[in-house]
């Protein structure tokens, strides 16, 4: 008798395990976990003839996916741009206000006055309604404080979020996403101080999981960039990359060129670009939402993507400026309506390919076992529904490292 803390019976599996075709489908399903783990995902038929549970659950032929990951967020912030929204319908560019100081700017002027109790308060809301439709892994970014201190409160927000509610936190420091108003004009001098007094202590502390930086024309270049990230690999720190966002600076080959986990936006990425993130095995990760609030037009290289063999994550990019959106489920409508993705792309771009992007796939992202028991349970006939509808939360019950947490409760 081989005895198991939890077993979920009579289920259909989106299992998004490499080892099967689309998002792995199984019809009759059984999912087994031990100290917080799976042990098996599979067909009922075939699980083991032994198996038994300190605790059962009937799923009544629901659905169940590996738990949502949120793999590009700037969640932790203080205030709103609002106002900036209202200038936008008036007329105005991101990059007109941008360099107006506004943007990013506006919102480090917000952050640098709020404590690290403020900003965990703060951004609980916009977690909880992440949690609420699955998500069991987020990635949170720092980069609107521009100088150490506020830097790690950030980070170290970030850190308390996952003390806070059952989810898995990885941290991004992203020091280099713009010049700090006092250093106006003086990009180079500011990109040393991030690589030589504040990257060191924010490795040594531990506070970051990854680091990112803004390689554009409104923020840095990418010999600016190439410098934060040589000094970020001599600390052993993985990479991420805002990439072509606004222009083809090449942000993608670049990415590709460190090795960087991911490269990030991409709308103006080159073919020659995306080739070089599919030899270096970097996921590309779109980001329909601010593709949608900026009113942009130019569309992510999809077609490139897959020719290529590259794999592409979708992701909220909460931010209070350019998109103020928590919904990993209208993320993946966006991403269908907007970029033509597939429902099988969106369904594997916010599990198994937002897993690879955080460099997380050993540990979630699918139902295999040994990964962590990370799931949510649907209300849906059929795995379409998550993409198709619009302002509709069909999650049943979350499970986060195989404990239960119905979907009406936020811890």
């Amino acid at each position: 008798m081989t005895l198991v803390d939890h077993i979920w019976q009579r289920c259909r599996l989106a299992t998004l395990s490499p080892s099967r075709q689309g998002l792995g489908l199984i019809d009759d399903g059984l999912i087994a976990a031990r100290d917080g783990r799976i042990v098996y995902a599979g067909t009922a038929a075939d699980a083991p003839s032994a198996l038994d549970a300190k605790q059962r659950t009937d799923c009544d032929g629901r659905w169940i996916s590996p738990g949502l990951i949120d793999c590009h967020t700037h969640l932790v912030y203080g205030g709103n741009r609002a106002h900036e929204f209202e200038e936008r319908l008036a007329g105005a560019s991101y990059e007109e206000i941008a360099r107006a100081g506004g943007g990013i700017v506006s919102t480090v002027k917000a952050t640098r006055q709020a404590s690290t109790d403020e900003l965990v308060a703060t951004a609980l809301p916009r977690l909880d309604a992440l949690i609420a439709e699955g998500v069991t892994a987020i990635e949170i970014k720092s980069g609107y404080g521009l100088e150490l201190a506020t830097e790690r409160r950030q980070l170290q927000a970030a850190r308390r979020l996952a003390g806070e509610r059952p989810i898995s936190v990885r941290t991004t420091f992203l020091g280099a996403h713009t010049v700090p108003s006092e250093m106006a004009g003086n990009k180079q001098g500011y990109i040393d101080k991030v690589c030589n007094e504040m990257l060191p202590p924010i490795a040594a502390e531990g506070l970051a999981d990854a680091v990112d930086a803004f390689c554009e024309g409104i923020a840095f270049s990418v010999e600016q960039t190439a410098q934060v990230f040589s000094k970020a690999k001599a600390l052993g720190l993985p990479l991420r990359l805002h990439a072509d966002q606004l222009s083809n600076l090449h942000g993608a080959a670049l990415a590709a060129r460190f090795g960087a986990l991911s490269a990030d936006h991409l709308e103006y990425a080159d073919e020659d670009g995306v080739a070089a993130m599919a030899r270096a095995g970097t996921v590309a990760v779109v980001l329909p939402g601010a593709f949608y609030f900026i009113r942009e037009h130019q569309i992510p290289p999809i077609e490139a993507m897959r020719r290529h063999g590259v794999p592409i994550a979708l992701a909220t990019d909460s931010n209070p400026g350019t998109s103020p959106l928590t919904s990993l489920l209208l993320t993946m409508n966006m991403g269908a309506t907007l970029f033509r993705l597939t429902v099988d792309e969106c369904i594997a771009a916010v599990t198994r390919e937002a897993a690879r992007a955080l460099g997380l796939f050993e540990q979630t992202g699918s139902l295999d076992a040994g990964k962590s028991c990370d799931l949510a349970i649907w209300d849906i006939e059929r795995p379409a529904e998550l993409v198709y509808r619009m302002g509709f939360n069909p999650l049943h019950a979350r499970v986060w490292r195989g404990t239960s947490h119905p979907a009406s409760s936020r811890t």
